[in-house]
C-alpha cells in the first residue's frame, strides 16, 4: 500500500502531550476522522462513519507512547492507523502514517490525505494552548 507520513513538531512536554492524546475520550477533540460521534458502549469504542458504526479499538496506555488504533466496519477490511508520540527536546514530535486502502484511486487518497494533515494540526493547538 501507498504511504504518507505526517508529522508535527509540538511545542508541549512530551509527558503532558502524551498523557492528553492516549486518552480515546480526547481524540474527537482533535482527530476529524473519529468525528465528534465516538462514544463508549461497555469496554467498546463506537464511532458514527458515512459508512455505517465503526468499532474502535486503541492501544492502551503504554511506555512507548504507542497510540495505534484500528477501526472496523462491519463488511469492511480492518483500517489499522499508527500513531507515535516522540520526545523532541523539551517538545514532542507527532508521527502519523496513513495506508492508501486498497479501494482507493489517487483522488480519495489525496482527498483523506487532507483531512488527516488537519488532525495533528488541531493537536498541536489544543497542546499548546493548555501548556
Amino acid at each position: 500500500m501507498a504511504v504518507r507520513q505526517i508529522s508535527i513538531s509540538i511545542d508541549c512536554p512530551f509527558a503532558k502531550a502524551y498523557a492528553f492524546a492516549q486518552r480515546p475520550e480526547n481524540f474527537p477533540r482533535w482527530a476529524a476522522g473519529l468525528s465528534r460521534s465516538l462514544h463508549k458502549d461497555g469496554d467498546i469504542w463506537h464511532a458514527d462513519t458515512p459508512a455505517g458504526d465503526a468499532v474502535v479499538t486503541f492501544s492502551p496506555a503504554n511506555e512507548f507512547c504507542i497510540l495505534d488504533h484500528r477501526v472496523c466496519i462491519a463488511g469492511q477490511p480492518e483500517i489499522y492507523i499508527p500513531l507515535r508520540m516522540i520526545e523532541n527536546g523539551a517538545g514532542t514530535t507527532v508521527l502519523f502514517t496513513l495506508f492508501r486502502q486498497p479501494d482507493m484511486d489517487d483522488a480519495v487518497f489525496e482527498a483523506d490525505a487532507t483531512l488527516v494533515r488537519a488532525d495533528p494540526d488541531t493537536l498541536k493547538a489544543l497542546l499548546e494552548a493548555r501548556h
